[in-house]
């Protein structure tokens, strides 16, 4: 059972695995943050995307490079925006998605989705279906992210989606602890939808 899920790792530099264990290890920290509405959600996962970026680079998976590169500027976003106050309260509480910002994440959607193609097509990286399982779990990341920094409850909903494609992505591509570190996210994602919803039923 070892032998199956972590033989890939065998001719992997050891300063690569360490990386990636690290990276996995903030993620998770970062998305307990996030279960627990805390703003450290964002210095924790800045520390993941930022190795991961580093990691993807080098595996050549540009697709997942752009999710990471993206996670890390929507981050620092998101934690500007969690830090606003109006008259002693949150100016971007736990909400629920309006029209408008529906519309929003459909465009944010199709724009990453297109120009994921086009990077793709321009580095030449349609030689697999994973490829194209890509660009609809990037656009599916995208929005969710978005959704995060505006601390609307529907970004669980996208994350667990995106989580669940995620896990045998990941293994098939030969990345078993990021496979795993998926499989936990979508736990916690599940748990943290539900907390999410507490909360808000409490604020209404």
């Amino acid at each position: 059972m070892i032998e199956f899920l972590f033989s890939q790792y065998r001719d992997y530099p050891k300063q690569d695995i360490i990386l990636e264990i690290v990276a996995i290890i903030f993620g998770l920290i970062s998305v307990l943050f996030a279960k627990k509405n805390n703003i450290l959600v964002y210095p924790t996962g800045i520390i993941s995307t930022v190795i991961f970026v580093y990691l993807l680079y080098k595996w050549e998976l540009i697709g997942d490079m752009l999710i990471n590169g993206y996670y890390t500027t929507m981050s620092i976003y998101g934690w500007y925006l969690w830090t606003l106050k109006k008259n002693d309260h949150e100016e971007y509480p736990i909400s629920v998605m309006n029209k408008k910002e529906i519309g929003i994440g459909v465009i944010i959607f199709l724009i990453t989705v297109i120009f994921v193609i086009l990077v793709y097509h321009f580095f030449d990286k349609f030689t697999s279906w994973t490829a194209y399982v890509d660009t609809f779990t990037t656009g599916v990341f995208f929005v969710g992210m978005w959704l995060m920094a505006k601390r609307k409850i529907e970004n669980w909903i996208l994350w667990i989606i995106g989580d669940i494609i995620s896990i045998p992505l990941y293994f098939y591509k030969g990345y078993t602890f990021t496979s795993l570190q998926y499989f936990v996210f979508t736990i916690i994602a599940i748990y943290a939808y539900k907390e999410w919803k507490r909360n808000l039923a409490i604020t209404i």
